[in-house]
């Protein structure tokens, strides 16, 4: 044996003595661990039970559950030999005391099995890792102890004694009732004599062995508690190092599988998983239809019967003054009324929203490219110019300045909202589907604004936009060498000619590369076809034939020969009312052109405001469900878009 660099060897070649394991008179019984059924409000099935034997050899048996780490005072004995007992439906040990507990375990265990009556509600309760479905245990991970316990969970209990003699020899005979074979208990030691010597190196090796366990454990970055679970394992005795890793290995596959999934420990010692408060803001969500946040999924709250229970519950105000009064409130909890309902009513927001995005109202997402700002200052939204293409350099000349300008284009917030009345007459009238349906009106009010502010950019100003920063309106067919020239306006009907026409005129539209005389339309070609095409509903059907020819029912498909293989998408805007003008976009990802800049979010807010002393409340008795709502529309570059307004 050496120790080196704190590294430590140990070297092999020890001798081992066979000795007999002294053991008491009555030092086996025959016990169930835990039968098939329900326990602490978890279900074991029979299948779940077997599929578990080969987890319940070897386990220790305590005395009582552990509330903290375990004791060895606690211990009473070691587990063997798991079979299914299909009389009593549930797993069948044996159970060999041992331990500072062995005598309780072996009185307790006699006392039980004597039949006298009345007897006490003393039996086995194990401890588990599981997975669940539901309230369903859907697998056994590990089996942790099996304790004895007053009252057990599932089933437990004492079956038979197996009693032991001693026999002249080496060997010791066990009698049972059905009179077992004989068998021997033997242990193994690395120790050949008592020796001095011998009981030295004992003592060196288990020294080692030590420091080898806590050096092994500080590098295992496991929890403390698997940490203290493998070193009550090894503690005080000899072990080869590749013993010690096969547990800390064993240690981390089981943190895996149990980080991995959701994993209750149980029935021994199963604890509440939810708070009050989240099996309230839970019943609350079912109440409004809300859907769940994923920690709440599995909770189980009592259902309330309407927006009336819920507020007299919390606030205790049966003579609706609109105040809390907390020595008539039914429910002690930190929540309060307003708060709950909020939360709900905001999570019925956002699954409207993205309900009618699915039904086509978030249409200008797919041309629009959505900012968050942290302030409420006035935007500038900066254009960079290209470089064009690079000049040549003369061997021994001077670099010469890149002309490079900007376009800047400026928005500002506008703050949009309102409220609805939250009144004390509807609380009392329990119109619970009412309120219900205020946060999806929200919602749909929200979506709506800003596909509005969207569809105008198209249609301000009879059709041709907002006046940019370069002075010309959006669409203009002013030439593009010209200032504010954007030649990005045509007068034709939608047909697949008249869409090539205008995917040739975006393609061709120059890059920035200075808002100056001489530098006008100067740029290199932007080489970026339009995805997206506009269209009010009127021209729905027109534009899909064109870019989905298949449903081109015309004996000649000259569109199909156009487009087949060109990218593209029709967008049908809701607020376009002109039934012959049509617009084009490019994807914003690769030129991006119109911005919505949103400062607390792209949904709308909802607050609710009350109390006995609120000013509604007082005057109206009426809580407020007040919806804000600040969004910046503005267009940043003009060539990613064409409109073709198109005389009535």
């Amino acid at each position: 044996m050496q120790i080196k660099n704190e590294n430590i060897h140990l070297i092999e070649g020890y001798t081992r003595l066979r000795l007999k394991l002294q053991q008491q008179k009555d030092d086996a019984f025959e016990i169930l661990a835990i039968t098939a059924g329900t326990g602490n409000g978890w279900e074991f099935s029979k299948t779940c039970l077997q599929a578990s034997l080969p987890l319940w050899d070897g386990v220790e048996c305590y005395v009582d559950h552990a509330r903290a780490a375990r004791s060895v005072r606690d211990l009473a004995g070691v587990c063997h030999s798991p079979q299914w007992d299909e009389i009593n439906n549930g797993i069948r040990l044996l159970l060999y005391p041992g331990g500072p507990s062995a005598d309780l375990l072996l009185q307790v265990g006699e006392e039980m099995l004597q039949e006298k009556r009345p007897l006490p509600g003393i039996g086995f309760s194990a401890d588990v890792l599981f997975r669940p479905h539901g309230r369903v245990v859907e697998q056994i991970l590990k089996v942790l102890s099996v304790d004895l316990v007053m009252e057990p969970a599932r089933g437990g209990r004492f079956v038979r004694v197996i009693k032991t003699k001693q026999k002249e020899g080496a060997g010791m005979e066990t009698e049972t009732s059905e009179k077992a074979n004989t068998k021997e208990v033997e242990m193994e030691t690395m120790l050949q004599q008592e020796s001095p010597d011998q009981v030295n190196l004992l003592n060196a090796t288990q020294t080692v062995c030590g420091l080898l366990l806590e050096n092994t454990l500080s590098a295992a970055r496991l929890p403390a508690v698997m940490k203290d679970r493998v070193r009550r394992q090894f503690a005080g005795r000899t072990f080869q190092p590749a013993e010690l890793q096969q547990a800390v290995e064993d240690a981390r596959s089981l943190i895996s599988e149990l980080t991995g999934k959701q994993v209750v420990q149980g029935p021994g010692d199963v604890q509440a998983m939810f708070s009050s408060e989240d099996q309230l803001q839970a019943a609350v969500d079912d109440l409004f239809g809300a859907p769940r946040e994923a920690h709440l999924q599995r909770v189980r709250p009592a259902r309330l019967s309407g927006i009336r229970e819920l507020y007299l519950m919390l606030t205790g105000d049966d003579d609706l003054h609109g105040g809390y009064y907390p020595q008539r409130a039914r429910l002690a909890t930190t929540a309060d009324f307003t708060g709950l309902v909020k939360n709900a009513l905001n999570k019925v927001i956002i699954n409207h929203w993205q309900e009618l995005g699915r039904a086509g109202y978030d249409w200008w997402e797919r041309i629009a490219t959505v900012e968050h700002f942290s302030t409420l200052n006035q935007i500038t939204g900066t254009l960079v110019g290209t470089v064009g293409s690079l000049p040549v350099v003369n061997e021994g000349a001077a670099y010469t300045e890149l002309v490079v300008g900007d376009s800047p284009e400026t928005a500002s917030f506008t703050k949009y909202g309102g409220y609805i009345p939250l009144t004390l007459e509807l609380i009392d009238r329990d119109e619970t589907q009412k309120l219900r349906a205020y946060p999806r009106e929200l919602a749909t009010a929200g979506l709506r604004k800003i596909s509005s502010l969207v569809a105008a950019i198209f249609t301000a100003n009879s059709g041709v936009g907002p006046t940019m920063a370069d002075t010309g309106a959006l669409f203009n067919t002013t030439a593009v060498t010209t200032a504010g020239g954007h030649a990005n306006l045509r007068t034709t009907a939608l047909s697949a000619t008249e869409w090539d026409a205008v995917s040739t005129a975006v393609y061709n539209q120059p890059l920035l590369i200075k808002n100056a005389d001489t530098y006008y339309g100067t740029g290199p070609s932007m080489a970026i076809n339009p995805r997206y095409l506009l269209v009010p509903r009127a021209l729905q059907l027109t534009a899909m034939k064109i870019l989905y020819p298949t449903l081109e029912n015309s004996a000649h498909i000259y569109s199909e020969n156009m487009q087949r293989g060109q990218p593209g998408d029709v967008i049908t805007v809701p607020e376009w009312t002109d039934t012959t003008n049509w617009a084009a976009a490019c994807d914003p990802r690769v030129a991006p052109a119109i911005f919505i800049g949103e400062r607390f979010g792209l949904l709308p807010e909802v607050f609710i405001a009350g109390g006995e002393y609120a000013p509604a409340v007082f005057t109206n008795d009426e809580h407020r469900l007040k919806v804000r709502h600040f969004l910046a529309v503005w267009v940043n570059d003009f060539r990613p878009l064409h409109k073709s307004n198109v005389a009535g």
